[in-house]
């Protein structure tokens, strides 16, 4: 079974005291202390999003680690990575990250993982790497497409809720075709693909919404999900 999911905004990151996203990938590996490694590339390893995590993880019934490309604690990273239960993906430059993993090799491993039954999940620039297609602000202020690993069918836009230009530039893209179709992701909601299908929309705010984002009649529509 290959399982992705992917966080619009929310998780330890960002909601601390709100466990619900975080404790719903665990759920997904049926091991009482699952192995989860967090992938901080896009941040540039930042010391404090890896302490983050840690301080997070730790108080779960889980076995946390985490995979630098700054300053690896290995060089077989393929026997580290097919080691893991989680790969839990985290957010900053989507642009950045995906050259560093294709310059390590990272890309292909992934796919592998993900073939072995890792569950692949991650928010933000973790959330949009799965699809064809990302919202990123990696070029600077402007939110521009940016091409992505593919392994997900459509696009993807997080912070749908959570920052102001996301919207309206994620609809503009998509009605003139300069993205294609695609999930849109408010903070707190997360998408659950298995096989490469979409089965569950989770939430860890009340508010927090989900949308498959299409053109109809020459208009950009947004379906709930």
């Amino acid at each position: 079974m290959k399982q992705i999911i992917a966080m619009g905004g929310g998780g330890f990151s960002m909601e601390p005291d709100n466990p619900e996203l975080d404790d719903y990938i665990l759920n997904q590996v049926n091991k009482e202390k699952p192995k989860v490694c967090f992938v901080p590339t896009a941040s540039g390893d930042a010391d404090s999003y890896i302490e983050r995590f840690y301080d997070f993880f730790n108080q779960k019934h889980c076995k946390p680690n985490h995979l630098s490309l700054f300053k690896p604690s290995t060089r077989e990273l393929r026997n580290f990575v097919l080691d893991q239960d989680i790969l839990y993906v985290g957010g900053g430059s989507t642009k950045n990250m995906l050259v560093l993993w294709e310059e390590w090799g990272l890309v292909e491993i992934l796919q592998e993982a993900l073939e072995k039954g890792v569950v692949l999940a991650g928010i933000s620039a973790g959330a949009i790497c799965w699809f064809e297609e990302g919202l990123t602000d990696s070029y600077g202020e402007d939110l521009e497409p940016l091409p992505c690993l593919g392994i997900l069918k459509g696009s993807c836009c997080p912070h749908y809720d959570g920052e102001e230009k996301r919207r309206p530039t994620f609809l503009k893209n998509i009605e003139t075709g300069t993205m294609m179709p695609g999930y849109a992701l408010d903070d707190g909601a997360a998408v659950h693909f298995i096989d490469g299908e979409l089965k569950k929309v989770v939430r860890s705010r009340p508010q927090a919404k989900a949308y498959y984002v299409q053109v109809t009649n020459g208009k950009a529509e947004e379906k709930e999900l």
